[in-house]
């Protein structure tokens, strides 16, 4: 069983709306927007697969359902296990983002956790 998690670059004011509909238009089969990309994404995505690689090879303690994760210029959106091996990553996600001033958005609960002072 797995969640999903999104990190979003986004800037100005925050809310569950805004945030579903760019982590709609991230994860639709359309393709990702093109443009420059968000440092602060790029940051984020290097220091978490630094501590949590989403390549070959896939060990058993993975917290990844699926990989490589889903990357575009402004988000990164992970499939996790629904298990206790997540509970480090999940701890990871939300420092980094914090780091980068991120926003991080729950699909299931239309939870948003706006981190750090953002762009």
């Amino acid at each position: 069983m797995s969640y999903d998690l999104a990190v979003l670059g986004m800037s100005g004011p925050v809310d569950a709306e805004t945030a579903r509909q760019m982590f709609d238009r991230c994860n639709s089969a359309r393709r990702h927007l093109e443009g420059e990309l968000d440092e602060r994404i790029v940051a984020f995505y290097e220091e978490l697969r630094a501590h949590f690689p989403d390549d070959p090879p896939y060990g058993p303690e993975s917290p990844w359902m699926s990989m490589p994760l889903s990357v575009g210029i402004d988000h990164v959106i992970m499939h996790l296990s629904h298990s206790d091996r997540s509970t480090p990553v999940l701890e990871k996600i939300m420092e980094l983002a914090t780091l980068h001033g991120l926003v991080v958005y729950d699909p299931q609960f239309e939870e948003v956790f706006v981190c750090g002072e953002g762009g």
